[in-house]
């Protein structure tokens, strides 16, 4: 099997708790000036409210998880394929850890040695 590629992608998601969530949401949007929107619907069981924030050529996703108790940043990693990624870093001792957070199809979550998660897909995914 080939060595998959990795970049980064185009989404951050802060998970905070929900004492601290309003305030950070009126920081991006009042204090920064940043277009915030509020999402509708919450993307899991464990996000109560979301809100999208352009942030440069990125999106930060601020979703409130009201269990949590302390601030939480989620990256976005790309790869050209995603079997081949899982294969090549559950070699290099990063198995997945797909209990995090329901997924979308052909995607999981792996965490990096200071623990911050990862949602590893492809483009299309």
């Amino acid at each position: 099997m080939s060595t998959p590629t990795f970049r980064g992608g185009v989404n951050i998601a802060m998970k905070i708790p929900s004492d601290r969530y309003d305030d950070t949401l009126a920081f991006y949007r009042d204090t920064l000036g940043l277009d915030v929107e509020i999402e509708p619907d919450t993307p899991g069981e464990q996000v109560s409210r979301t809100a999208r924030v352009q942030f440069g050529p990125c999106t930060l996703w601020l979703d409130q998880v009201d269990s949590a108790t302390h601030h939480d940043l989620w990256l976005d990693l790309r790869t050209d394929d995603v079997d081949a990624a899982v294969e090549h870093l559950a070699q290099h001792g990063t198995p997945t850890r797909d209990e995090l957070e329901p997924l979308p199809p052909r995607a999981h979550w792996i965490c990096n040695p200071a623990g911050v998660p990862h949602i590893l897909r492809e483009p299309t995914a």
